[in-house]
């Protein structure tokens, strides 16, 4: 094997073109192989292999910089950047992140997992250099429908008017994590059909020098390229045309299921792919489908991540003109959205929770300041293993604390529909919805709560001496400590759905200083800033006294769910071990 040459980024350069042409092969063998079985990345790294080797081979690094927008396509950067063992030995699959990570690598210099980031970064790398009167190349590449993002438009705008070495490369396969849209892609179209040599070129507009490569998986054309630009000393758009997916027939055929996969994905035998059971996503998408064909004012919003809600590209095109696609741009899509409502339409925006945090100035001005009636789904929400560029727990504290705004956390199936169906209708104020990240949960009883009195709890069961207020996804939680309290310990606590992360029900909490000693509060997501503290917050005057179970602030990085459950002490036995702590006495005989 070629890769057996490989240790470093320095042994690229002994390569000779065939042996380059190879390793890209070898690479991808690799990936794909990593990929399958413990899931990631696999159609974008797929498709940049040949551009990493040429720039491996051209430039010096890690002298010279490469900032990678999103890490979609670092896999094979890691590979020849002494980490290959993570993509050649099973056992150490999972020794390094699926994102650039300087802890791992000095050719990494930046954590990077959101999208449309590289050029700023970048350009702070490069106008600190010149500030230091330094000497290196910096390269920033981007792709996979990263030039949607407002950060990367305004990165290219500051990029341009430095007047010193920058380097932009443009990864265009075609795609952003499903089609792309709008306006700037028509205008890569147009450089691509004309060889680079079209009239209309947003990056010569904007100051840039540019270059166009027609085959971006062909080595030599790359390194010809690059060394042409290398040492510039201006900025430079290097536009390379690429294969998203290359060498693995599925993913060139289906790029956008093979952007990113879970584990397993080429083992299935599509007759062998069972039918979906219901779950929080299928009745969603037939909530919206009933809108849709019932009003003509419905309209869905994405933000360049359709497959996390369900869409798939059947569905998007069932939906017509009634869905919009913003491509990787939130805060775009959150002000859209707004207008829209403010406009007599009715807008359903759906979100990952852990890109909602790109909008909170929209958020917070666009839509709460001016009490626009959106409804926003938010997906994903609660406390996970995920990487750290990936994390989903900080969600409750960034929309709570926005006035105007109502956030509400369903328990089961049935206050779901019926929380869809007031958002939906009413007129009153935005209001979003944390789409329950668990198994789906139906009591076949129809909810007929009123949601417009807003900031009213539900008590499931009214008890005496502890009251637990379970949050959404920690509802059930909530009723199996409630289960062991009076089953082990003769406790028979107040049981409370609390519905709003966004407020207190001042009444009810008052009513609990009768005959409570402890309100405990349970929520799948970070404390600081979040619900618990609002429960804690009443009662700081009184005698009751309070514990808020959720998790703590800190970017966690590929931990295991059952660690962190007990590392936050969300475990059944950990809370009711808290509790006999709290109350000084022992409810255990």
């Amino acid at each position: 094997m070629i890769l057996d040459k490989i240790n470093n980024s320095k042994d690229v350069k002994l390569l000779t073109i065939d042996e380059m042409t190879a390793l890209a092969e070898e690479m991808r063998e690799l990936i794909i192989k990593k990929v399958n079985t413990i899931g990631g990345h696999m159609a974008p790294n797929l498709g940049i292999a040949e551009a990493t080797i040429a720039l491996h081979y051209v430039f010096n690094l890690p002298s010279d910089k490469i900032i990678y927008d999103v890490s979609h396509q670092c896999y094979p950067h890691k590979i020849l950047t002494g980490r290959k063992e993570g993509f050649t030995d099973p056992d150490k699959y999972l020794k390094y992140t699926g994102y650039t990570a300087p802890e791992e690598s000095e050719y990494d210099l930046f954590k990077i997992g959101h999208t449309s980031t590289s050029v700023s970064l970048a350009a702070g790398v490069a106008k600190a250099r010149d500030l230091k009167g330094e000497k290196y190349n910096v390269i920033a590449l981007i792709g996979d429908g990263s030039l949607s993002g407002g950060e990367a438009l305004e990165g290219l705008d500051n990029a341009a008017v430095l007047n010193s070495n920058i380097i932009i490369i443009v990864n265009d396969n075609e795609m952003s994590i499903a089609e792309n849209h709008g306006g700037l892609y028509g205008n890569l179209k147009q450089l691509r059909e004309t060889q680079g040599q079209a009239e209309c070129n947003m990056f010569k507009a904007l100051g840039f020098d540019y270059m166009y490569v027609e085959n971006g998986n062909n080595v030599q054309d790359l390194i010809n390229a690059f060394s042409r630009i290398k040492d510039t000393n201006k900025p430079t758009v290097v536009h390379i045309h690429t294969l998203k997916g290359k060498g693995l027939a599925q993913a060139e055929n289906d790029k956008e299921t093979f952007h990113f996969t879970m584990p397993g994905i080429l083992d299935t035998k599509p007759e062998n792919i069972q039918t979906s059971t219901e779950d929080y996503t299928s009745i969603t998408k037939d909530f919206i489908s009933a809108k849709i064909k019932s009003d003509k004012n419905a309209i869905v919003i994405a933000a360049g991540t359709p497959g996390v809600f369900g869409f798939d590209k059947k569905y998007r095109q069932e939906m017509g003109s009634q869905y919009t696609d913003v491509g990787i741009a939130e805060e775009h899509a959150v002000a859209y959205a707004s207008a829209l409502a403010k406009s007599g339409a009715k807008p359903i925006f759906t979100v990952m929770s852990s890109f909602i945090q790109r909008t909170y100035d929209q958020l917070s001005q666009d839509l709460g300041l001016n009490n626009s009636p959106i409804t926003m789904l938010v997906y994903w929400g609660g406390i996970s293993n995920a990487d750290a560029t990936h994390l989903c727990t900080f969600d409750i504290p960034l929309i709570s604390n926005i006035p105007n705004l109502v956030y509400m956390s369903p328990t089961n199936k049935e206050e779901y529909l019926a929380m869809l169906e007031y958002a939906y209708n009413q007129n009153e104020h935005p209001t979003a919805i944390r789409v329950p990240a668990a198994e789906l949960i139906s009591t076949g009883i129809p909810d007929t709560t009123d949601y417009s009195k807003i900031n009213k709890y539900k008590v499931i069961s009214k008890g005496s001496k502890i009251a637990i207020l379970g949050l959404g996804n920690f509802f059930n939680l909530a009723v199996e400590v409630k289960d062991e309290l009076i089953s082990k310990y003769g406790i028979n606590p107040t049981l409370i759905n609390p519905i709003y992360t966004t407020g207190i029900d001042r009444e009810l909490l008052e009513s609990l200083k009768q005959d409570h000693e402890l309100v405990i509060t349970l929520e799948d997501g970070c404390l600081d800033g979040g619900f618990g503290e609002k429960i804690s917050r009443f009662y700081g005057n009184s005698d009751i006294k309070t514990l808020n179970f959720g998790a703590e602030k800190e970017f966690s990085d590929r931990v295991p769910l059952e660690e962190l459950y007990n590392r936050y002490h969300l475990t059944k036995e950990l809370i009711i071990k808290d509790i006999q702590n709290t109350l000084k006495e022992r409810i255990c005989k």
